[in-house]
Protein backbone atom coordinates (compact mmCIF):
# COMPACT_ATOMS: atom_id res chain seq x y z
CA UNK A 1 0.00 0.00 0.00
CA UNK A 2 1.57 3.25 -1.14
CA UNK A 3 0.44 5.29 1.88
CA UNK A 4 2.34 3.10 4.33
CA UNK A 5 6.01 4.06 4.09
CA UNK A 6 8.75 2.13 5.93
CA UNK A 7 9.26 3.23 9.52
CA UNK A 8 12.45 4.92 10.57
CA UNK A 9 14.09 3.31 13.58
CA UNK A 10 14.45 5.38 16.72
CA UNK A 11 17.26 5.25 19.25
CA UNK A 12 15.54 6.50 22.41
CA UNK A 13 14.53 3.67 24.74
CA UNK A 14 13.03 5.05 27.97
CA UNK A 15 12.99 3.10 31.25
CA UNK A 16 14.05 -0.52 31.65
CA UNK A 17 10.42 -1.58 32.08
CA UNK A 18 9.43 0.18 28.87
CA UNK A 19 12.45 -1.43 27.22
CA UNK A 20 11.19 -4.86 28.29
CA UNK A 21 7.71 -4.05 27.01
CA UNK A 22 9.20 -2.90 23.71
CA UNK A 23 11.28 -6.08 23.34
CA UNK A 24 8.24 -8.26 24.00
CA UNK A 25 6.21 -6.29 21.46
CA UNK A 26 8.93 -6.68 18.86
CA UNK A 27 8.73 -10.43 19.44
CA UNK A 28 4.96 -10.22 18.93
CA UNK A 29 5.39 -9.11 15.35
CA UNK A 30 4.22 -12.05 13.19
CA UNK A 31 7.64 -12.34 11.58
CA UNK A 32 9.40 -12.72 14.91
CA UNK A 33 8.37 -16.13 16.19
CA UNK A 34 5.29 -15.59 18.38
CA UNK A 35 3.57 -18.87 19.31
CA UNK A 36 1.69 -19.90 16.18
CA UNK A 37 -1.56 -20.56 18.07
CA UNK A 38 -2.03 -16.84 18.80
CA UNK A 39 -0.24 -15.40 15.75
CA UNK A 40 -2.34 -12.37 14.68
CA UNK A 41 -1.17 -12.71 11.08
CA UNK A 42 -3.05 -15.99 10.52
CA UNK A 43 -5.44 -15.74 7.59
CA UNK A 44 -4.13 -12.40 6.33
CA UNK A 45 -2.96 -11.61 2.82
CA UNK A 46 0.67 -10.68 2.17
CA UNK A 47 -0.32 -7.01 1.88
CA UNK A 48 -2.21 -7.12 5.17
CA UNK A 49 0.80 -8.74 6.84
CA UNK A 50 2.99 -5.91 5.55
CA UNK A 51 0.98 -3.06 7.03
CA UNK A 52 0.38 -5.12 10.17
CA UNK A 53 4.15 -5.27 10.55
CA UNK A 54 4.40 -1.51 9.99
CA UNK A 55 1.80 -0.96 12.72
CA UNK A 56 3.52 -3.37 15.13
CA UNK A 57 6.85 -1.62 14.54
CA UNK A 58 5.30 1.80 15.10
CA UNK A 59 3.67 0.57 18.31
CA UNK A 60 6.95 -0.88 19.62
CA UNK A 61 9.20 2.02 18.62
CA UNK A 62 7.06 5.15 18.80
CA UNK A 63 4.34 4.35 21.33
CA UNK A 64 5.34 1.72 23.91
CA UNK A 65 8.42 3.65 25.18
CA UNK A 66 6.18 6.63 26.00
CA UNK A 67 2.96 4.88 27.04
CA UNK A 68 3.51 5.29 30.79
CA UNK A 69 4.62 8.92 30.53
CA UNK A 70 1.65 9.88 28.36
CA UNK A 71 -0.63 8.26 30.93
CA UNK A 72 0.94 9.72 34.06
CA UNK A 73 1.43 13.23 32.67
CA UNK A 74 -1.80 13.17 30.61
CA UNK A 75 0.02 14.10 27.40
CA UNK A 76 -1.90 14.26 24.12
CA UNK A 77 0.93 13.08 21.81
CA UNK A 78 0.24 15.26 18.78
CA UNK A 79 3.59 14.73 17.08
CA UNK A 80 3.35 10.96 17.43
CA UNK A 81 -0.16 11.06 15.98
CA UNK A 82 1.15 13.00 12.99
CA UNK A 83 3.90 10.42 12.52
CA UNK A 84 1.17 7.78 12.46
CA UNK A 85 -0.66 9.82 9.84
CA UNK A 86 2.46 9.80 7.64
CA UNK A 87 2.04 6.02 7.51
CA UNK A 88 -1.57 6.35 6.39
CA UNK A 89 -3.18 5.85 9.79
CA UNK A 90 -5.04 9.19 9.90
CA UNK A 91 -7.70 8.14 7.39
CA UNK A 92 -7.37 4.39 7.08
CA UNK A 93 -10.78 3.75 5.52
CA UNK A 94 -11.21 7.18 3.94
CA UNK A 95 -11.12 7.30 0.13
CA UNK A 96 -7.74 8.06 -1.48
CA UNK A 97 -8.96 11.03 -3.54
CA UNK A 98 -9.13 13.12 -0.34
CA UNK A 99 -5.95 11.77 1.26
CA UNK A 100 -7.18 8.53 2.81
CA UNK A 101 -5.62 5.08 2.57
CA UNK A 102 -8.78 3.49 1.14
CA UNK A 103 -8.43 0.28 3.13
CA UNK A 104 -11.15 -2.15 4.23
CA UNK A 105 -12.69 -2.56 7.67
CA UNK A 106 -10.73 -5.77 8.16
CA UNK A 107 -7.50 -3.98 7.25
CA UNK A 108 -8.42 -1.27 9.76
CA UNK A 109 -9.03 -3.82 12.51
CA UNK A 110 -5.65 -5.41 11.88
CA UNK A 111 -3.93 -2.02 12.14
CA UNK A 112 -5.72 -0.90 15.31
CA UNK A 113 -5.02 -4.22 17.02
CA UNK A 114 -1.31 -3.87 16.27
CA UNK A 115 -1.10 -0.19 17.27
CA UNK A 116 -2.94 -0.82 20.51
CA UNK A 117 -0.17 -3.12 21.74
CA UNK A 118 1.91 0.05 22.10
CA UNK A 119 -0.71 2.31 23.69
CA UNK A 120 -4.42 1.60 23.94
CA UNK A 121 -5.45 5.14 24.81
CA UNK A 122 -3.64 6.77 21.90
CA UNK A 123 -4.85 4.14 19.43
CA UNK A 124 -8.42 4.54 20.67
CA UNK A 125 -8.24 8.25 19.89
CA UNK A 126 -6.87 7.47 16.42
CA UNK A 127 -9.87 5.18 15.92
CA UNK A 128 -12.33 7.93 16.90
CA UNK A 129 -10.56 10.40 14.62
CA UNK A 130 -10.78 7.88 11.77
CA UNK A 131 -14.50 7.41 12.39
CA UNK A 132 -15.11 11.15 12.15
CA UNK A 133 -13.06 11.45 8.95
CA UNK A 134 -15.00 8.53 7.45
CA UNK A 135 -18.33 10.15 8.32
CA UNK A 136 -17.37 13.35 6.50
CA UNK A 137 -15.96 11.36 3.58
CA UNK A 138 -19.07 9.17 3.31
CA UNK A 139 -21.91 11.59 4.03
CA UNK A 140 -20.36 14.91 3.05
CA UNK A 141 -20.60 16.49 -0.36
CA UNK A 142 -17.51 17.03 -2.51
CA UNK A 143 -16.92 20.52 -1.13
CA UNK A 144 -17.04 19.24 2.47
CA UNK A 145 -14.83 16.27 1.68
CA UNK A 146 -12.24 18.49 0.01
CA UNK A 147 -12.38 21.02 2.84
CA UNK A 148 -11.95 18.68 5.80
CA UNK A 149 -10.65 15.25 4.83
CA UNK A 150 -7.11 16.04 3.59
CA UNK A 151 -6.15 17.82 6.83
CA UNK A 152 -7.81 15.12 8.93
CA UNK A 153 -6.06 12.31 7.07
CA UNK A 154 -2.72 14.08 7.56
CA UNK A 155 -3.68 14.78 11.18
CA UNK A 156 -2.84 18.40 10.65
CA UNK A 157 -6.26 18.81 12.21
CA UNK A 158 -7.93 16.49 14.70
CA UNK A 159 -11.56 15.47 15.03
CA UNK A 160 -14.01 14.62 17.82
CA UNK A 161 -17.32 12.78 17.74
CA UNK A 162 -20.12 14.52 19.65
CA UNK A 163 -23.19 12.40 20.38
CA UNK A 164 -23.37 11.73 24.14
CA UNK A 165 -24.95 14.34 26.39
CA UNK A 166 -25.20 14.69 30.19
CA UNK A 167 -28.76 13.37 30.05
CA UNK A 168 -28.58 11.02 27.07
CA UNK A 169 -25.97 8.30 26.91
CA UNK A 170 -27.41 4.96 25.92
CA UNK A 171 -30.68 6.67 24.94
CA UNK A 172 -28.94 8.68 22.23
CA UNK A 173 -32.16 9.49 20.33
CA UNK A 174 -33.34 11.62 23.26
CA UNK A 175 -30.51 14.16 22.84
CA UNK A 176 -31.44 17.77 23.61
CA UNK A 177 -28.82 19.89 21.83
CA UNK A 178 -30.81 22.06 19.41
CA UNK A 179 -29.92 23.60 16.06
CA UNK A 180 -32.38 26.35 15.11
CA UNK A 181 -32.28 27.53 11.52
CA UNK A 182 -31.61 31.26 11.13
CA UNK A 183 -31.03 32.15 7.50
CA UNK A 184 -27.93 30.38 6.25
CA UNK A 185 -26.82 29.36 9.74
CA UNK A 186 -27.90 27.00 12.50
CA UNK A 187 -27.83 28.36 16.04
CA UNK A 188 -26.74 25.56 18.37
CA UNK A 189 -27.55 25.39 22.08
CA UNK A 190 -26.77 22.53 24.43
CA UNK A 191 -23.81 20.46 25.56
CA UNK A 192 -22.06 17.18 24.86
CA UNK A 193 -20.36 15.03 27.51
CA UNK A 194 -17.30 12.76 27.63
CA UNK A 195 -15.94 14.03 24.29
CA UNK A 196 -12.57 12.50 23.42
CA UNK A 197 -10.18 15.22 22.31
CA UNK A 198 -12.61 17.93 23.42
CA UNK A 199 -10.92 21.32 23.58
CA UNK A 200 -7.73 20.13 21.88
CA UNK A 201 -9.23 19.06 18.57
CA UNK A 202 -10.21 21.20 15.60
CA UNK A 203 -13.31 19.60 14.06
CA UNK A 204 -16.43 18.45 15.94
CA UNK A 205 -18.92 16.14 14.25
CA UNK A 206 -22.05 17.04 16.21
CA UNK A 207 -25.48 15.39 16.42
CA UNK A 208 -28.13 17.99 17.14
CA UNK A 209 -31.90 18.36 16.99
CA UNK A 210 -33.21 20.30 13.99
CA UNK A 211 -36.70 18.77 14.16
CA UNK A 212 -39.09 17.08 16.57
CA UNK A 213 -38.55 14.39 19.17
CA UNK A 214 -36.97 11.06 18.36
CA UNK A 215 -34.29 9.95 15.92
CA UNK A 216 -35.89 11.55 12.84
CA UNK A 217 -35.43 15.01 14.31
CA UNK A 218 -31.64 14.70 14.53
CA UNK A 219 -29.16 16.15 12.04
CA UNK A 220 -25.37 16.09 11.82
CA UNK A 221 -23.25 19.24 11.50
CA UNK A 222 -19.52 19.94 11.51
CA UNK A 223 -18.50 22.60 14.01
CA UNK A 224 -15.03 24.11 13.80
CA UNK A 225 -12.97 25.12 16.81
CA UNK A 226 -13.11 28.87 17.25
CA UNK A 227 -16.75 29.16 16.23
CA UNK A 228 -18.49 31.91 18.24
CA UNK A 229 -20.45 30.35 21.10
CA UNK A 230 -18.37 27.16 21.26
CA UNK A 231 -16.63 26.47 24.58
CA UNK A 232 -15.37 23.55 26.63
CA UNK A 233 -15.68 22.23 30.17
CA UNK A 234 -12.85 21.28 32.48
CA UNK A 235 -10.52 18.48 31.51
CA UNK A 236 -11.90 15.33 33.13
CA UNK A 237 -9.75 13.23 35.48
CA UNK A 238 -10.13 9.63 34.33
CA UNK A 239 -9.19 6.10 35.38
CA UNK A 240 -7.56 5.46 32.01
CA UNK A 241 -7.45 6.81 28.45
CA UNK A 242 -5.22 9.58 29.80
CA UNK A 243 -3.26 10.29 26.61
CA UNK A 244 -6.41 11.84 25.16
CA UNK A 245 -8.18 14.77 26.86
CA UNK A 246 -11.87 14.46 27.64
CA UNK A 247 -14.11 17.50 28.12
CA UNK A 248 -17.68 18.66 27.77
CA UNK A 249 -18.36 20.55 24.55
CA UNK A 250 -20.73 23.46 25.11
CA UNK A 251 -22.81 25.39 22.58
CA UNK A 252 -24.26 28.77 23.56
CA UNK A 253 -25.91 30.44 20.58
CA UNK A 254 -23.16 28.87 18.48
CA UNK A 255 -23.60 29.89 14.83
CA UNK A 256 -22.71 27.16 12.32
CA UNK A 257 -23.20 27.53 8.54
CA UNK A 258 -25.95 25.37 7.08
CA UNK A 259 -23.35 24.34 4.52
CA UNK A 260 -21.62 22.42 7.33
CA UNK A 261 -24.49 19.95 7.62
CA UNK A 262 -23.66 16.39 6.55
CA UNK A 263 -26.46 14.85 4.52
CA UNK A 264 -30.05 16.04 4.84
CA UNK A 265 -31.93 17.30 7.86
CA UNK A 266 -33.19 14.35 9.88
CA UNK A 267 -30.44 12.04 8.65
CA UNK A 268 -28.13 12.63 11.61
CA UNK A 269 -29.15 9.68 13.78
CA UNK A 270 -28.66 7.28 10.88
CA UNK A 271 -25.22 8.80 10.23
CA UNK A 272 -24.34 8.48 13.92
CA UNK A 273 -25.36 4.83 14.09
CA UNK A 274 -23.48 3.92 10.91
CA UNK A 275 -20.42 5.58 12.36
CA UNK A 276 -20.82 3.61 15.59
CA UNK A 277 -21.08 0.26 13.81
CA UNK A 278 -17.53 0.80 12.61
CA UNK A 279 -16.56 2.38 15.92
CA UNK A 280 -17.55 -0.82 17.71
CA UNK A 281 -15.24 -2.84 15.49
CA UNK A 282 -12.50 -0.29 16.09
CA UNK A 283 -12.72 -0.32 19.88
CA UNK A 284 -12.97 -4.12 19.90
CA UNK A 285 -9.78 -4.18 17.82
CA UNK A 286 -8.06 -1.93 20.35
CA UNK A 287 -9.13 -4.42 23.02
CA UNK A 288 -7.51 -7.22 21.04
CA UNK A 289 -4.20 -5.35 21.02
CA UNK A 290 -4.29 -4.79 24.77
CA UNK A 291 -5.10 -8.45 25.40
CA UNK A 292 -2.40 -9.64 22.99
CA UNK A 293 0.24 -7.50 24.69
CA UNK A 294 -0.94 -8.51 28.19
CA UNK A 295 -0.86 -12.20 27.29
CA UNK A 296 2.72 -11.88 26.06
CA UNK A 297 3.73 -9.98 29.20
CA UNK A 298 2.08 -12.63 31.41
CA UNK A 299 3.80 -15.44 29.50
CA UNK A 300 7.18 -13.73 29.91
CA UNK A 301 6.55 -13.27 33.64
CA UNK A 302 5.59 -16.92 34.16
CA UNK A 303 8.78 -18.03 32.43
CA UNK A 304 11.11 -15.97 34.67
CA UNK A 305 9.34 -15.52 38.02
CA UNK A 306 10.26 -18.19 40.60
CA UNK A 307 8.21 -19.27 43.61
CA UNK A 308 8.55 -22.45 45.69
CA UNK A 309 11.83 -23.26 43.93
CA UNK A 310 10.57 -23.25 40.31
CA UNK A 311 9.25 -20.88 37.70
CA UNK A 312 5.54 -20.09 37.67
CA UNK A 313 5.35 -21.62 34.20
CA UNK A 314 5.56 -25.06 35.87
CA UNK A 315 2.39 -24.43 37.86
CA UNK A 316 -0.42 -26.34 36.17
CA UNK A 317 -3.14 -23.96 37.38
CA UNK A 318 -1.35 -21.01 35.79
CA UNK A 319 -0.72 -23.05 32.64
CA UNK A 320 -4.46 -23.66 32.36
CA UNK A 321 -5.27 -19.99 32.95
CA UNK A 322 -2.78 -18.99 30.25
CA UNK A 323 -4.44 -21.45 27.88
CA UNK A 324 -7.84 -19.92 28.66
CA UNK A 325 -6.46 -16.45 27.99
CA UNK A 326 -5.08 -17.54 24.62
CA UNK A 327 -8.37 -19.19 23.68
CA UNK A 328 -10.37 -16.07 24.57
CA UNK A 329 -7.96 -13.91 22.54
CA UNK A 330 -8.16 -16.00 19.39
CA UNK A 331 -11.96 -16.39 19.66
CA UNK A 332 -12.33 -12.63 20.09
CA UNK A 333 -10.06 -11.91 17.13
CA UNK A 334 -12.00 -14.27 14.86
CA UNK A 335 -15.31 -12.70 15.86
CA UNK A 336 -14.05 -9.14 15.34
CA UNK A 337 -12.60 -9.93 11.93
CA UNK A 338 -15.79 -11.66 10.79
CA UNK A 339 -17.83 -8.63 11.86
CA UNK A 340 -15.43 -6.33 10.03
CA UNK A 341 -15.91 -8.34 6.85
CA UNK A 342 -19.71 -8.24 7.26
CA UNK A 343 -19.66 -4.47 7.69
CA UNK A 344 -17.43 -3.99 4.65
CA UNK A 345 -19.72 -6.16 2.54
CA UNK A 346 -22.88 -4.43 3.76
CA UNK A 347 -24.39 -7.71 4.92
CA UNK A 348 -27.77 -7.80 6.64
CA UNK A 349 -26.23 -9.33 9.76
CA UNK A 350 -23.53 -6.65 10.05
CA UNK A 351 -25.16 -4.59 12.83
CA UNK A 352 -25.72 -7.65 15.03
CA UNK A 353 -22.26 -9.03 14.34
CA UNK A 354 -20.63 -5.68 15.16
CA UNK A 355 -22.57 -5.63 18.45
CA UNK A 356 -21.63 -9.25 19.21
CA UNK A 357 -17.98 -8.59 18.45
CA UNK A 358 -17.90 -5.48 20.60
CA UNK A 359 -19.66 -7.23 23.49
CA UNK A 360 -17.60 -10.42 23.36
CA UNK A 361 -14.19 -8.96 22.59
CA UNK A 362 -14.28 -6.10 25.09
CA UNK A 363 -15.52 -8.38 27.89
CA UNK A 364 -13.12 -11.22 27.16
CA UNK A 365 -10.11 -9.02 26.47
CA UNK A 366 -10.65 -7.16 29.74
CA UNK A 367 -10.71 -10.56 31.44
CA UNK A 368 -7.39 -11.44 29.76
CA UNK A 369 -5.72 -8.20 30.87
CA UNK A 370 -7.09 -8.55 34.39
CA UNK A 371 -5.85 -12.14 34.64
CA UNK A 372 -2.42 -11.03 33.39
CA UNK A 373 -2.30 -8.49 36.21
CA UNK A 374 -3.22 -11.24 38.69
CA UNK A 375 -0.39 -13.42 37.40
CA UNK A 376 2.03 -10.58 38.12
CA UNK A 377 0.85 -10.52 41.74
CA UNK A 378 1.81 -7.37 43.63
CA UNK A 379 4.06 -6.25 40.80
CA UNK A 380 1.05 -6.07 38.48
CA UNK A 381 -0.46 -3.39 40.70
CA UNK A 382 2.56 -1.12 40.34
CA UNK A 383 2.60 1.59 37.68
CA UNK A 384 6.17 0.56 36.87
CA UNK A 385 4.67 -2.36 34.93
CA UNK A 386 2.54 -1.84 31.81
CA UNK A 387 -0.06 -4.53 32.50
CA UNK A 388 -1.97 -2.32 34.97
CA UNK A 389 -2.27 0.41 32.33
CA UNK A 390 -3.75 -2.03 29.84
CA UNK A 391 -6.34 -2.97 32.49
CA UNK A 392 -7.21 0.68 33.19
CA UNK A 393 -7.32 1.74 29.55
CA UNK A 394 -9.32 -1.22 28.29
CA UNK A 395 -12.03 -0.90 30.96
CA UNK A 396 -13.61 2.01 29.09
CA UNK A 397 -14.25 -0.19 26.07
CA UNK A 398 -17.11 -1.97 27.83
CA UNK A 399 -18.86 1.40 28.23
CA UNK A 400 -18.26 3.55 25.15
CA UNK A 401 -19.47 3.18 21.54
CA UNK A 402 -22.65 1.80 23.13
CA UNK A 403 -22.46 0.05 26.49
CA UNK A 404 -22.25 -3.72 26.49
CA UNK A 405 -25.75 -3.76 27.95
CA UNK A 406 -26.97 -1.90 24.85
CA UNK A 407 -25.09 -4.42 22.69
CA UNK A 408 -27.18 -7.15 24.32
CA UNK A 409 -30.33 -5.17 23.53
CA UNK A 410 -29.38 -4.82 19.86
CA UNK A 411 -28.54 -8.51 19.52
CA UNK A 412 -31.69 -9.73 21.26
CA UNK A 413 -33.95 -7.41 19.28
CA UNK A 414 -32.48 -8.74 16.07
CA UNK A 415 -33.02 -12.33 17.18
CA UNK A 416 -36.61 -11.75 18.28
CA UNK A 417 -37.57 -9.76 15.19
CA UNK A 418 -36.48 -12.47 12.74
CA UNK A 419 -39.30 -14.56 11.26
Amino acid sequence: MAALAPLARITRWGTSICKSHRIILNRSCPTRGIASSIDPSHGLTDEQKEFQKVAFDFAANEMAPHMAEWDQKEIFPVETLRKAAQLGFGGIYVQPDVGGSGLSRLDTSVIFEALSTGCVSTTAYISIHNMCAWMIDTFGNNEQRDKYCPDLCAMEKFASYCLTEPGSGSDAASLLTTARRNGDHYILNGSKAFISGGGDTDVYVVMCRTGGKGPKGISCVVVEKGSPGLSFGKKESKLGWNSQPTRAVIFEDCAVPVSNRLGEEGQGFNIAMKGLNGGRINVASCSLGAAHASLLLAREHLLVRKQFGETLSNNQYLQFRLAEMATKLVASRLMVREAAKALQEGRSDAVSLCSMAKLFATDECFSICNQALQMYGGYGYLKDYPVQQFVRDIRAHQILEGTNEVMRMIISRNLLSES
